[in-house]
């Protein structure tokens, strides 16, 4: 049985043994259990997904990184639980979002930031149903934006 390591020495084998365990996964680009993805890297559990980093249980997603439990999503990063996002960014369990950031809950928001459990924004600013729709359609022609 060896000696017991002190306070001091135990904490720089740990710091050692933390930095290589980082440096070892930053490299790691293999796929885990995904099926019929492309051109993606470092994902886990994901299918048909494109071109994506870091993706864990996402289905349809492309260009997206860093998310979680994603589907149909496009251009996004950083999300979770979040289905046919275009170019969003930190959202969470979330629908139907394009070019939003932060926002929690909603569903049919365009250019919005740090919304919580709303529906048909633009830019902040609550619109009926009809009246959004006809502005993204208009907006993303304009934009030359994808539809979410």
């Amino acid at each position: 049985m060896s000696e017991p390591l002190d306070a001091t020495s135990f904490a720089k084998s740990f710091e050692v043994k933390f930095k290589q365990l980082l440096a070892g996964a930053s490299r790691a680009s293999a796929n885990v259990s995904c099926l019929a993805c492309e051109r993606c890297d470092k994902c886990a559990e994901c299918t048909f997904c494109k071109d994506s980093v870091s993706l864990t249980r996402c289905h349809y997603c492309s260009r997206c990184s860093d998310s979680v439990d994603c589907a149909h999503c496009t251009g996004s990063r950083s999300c979770m639980n979040c289905t046919h996002c275009l170019e969003c960014e930190r959202c969470i369990a979330s629908a139907y979002l394009v070019k939003c950031v932060n926002c929690t809950g909603c569903s049919y928001c365009f250019g919005c930031v740090g919304l919580a459990k709303k529906d048909f924004h633009i830019l902040n600013e609550p619109y009926d149903r009809q009246t959004y729709f006809a502005l993204v359609e208009k907006l993303q022609r304009e934009l030359r934006l994808g539809s979410a």
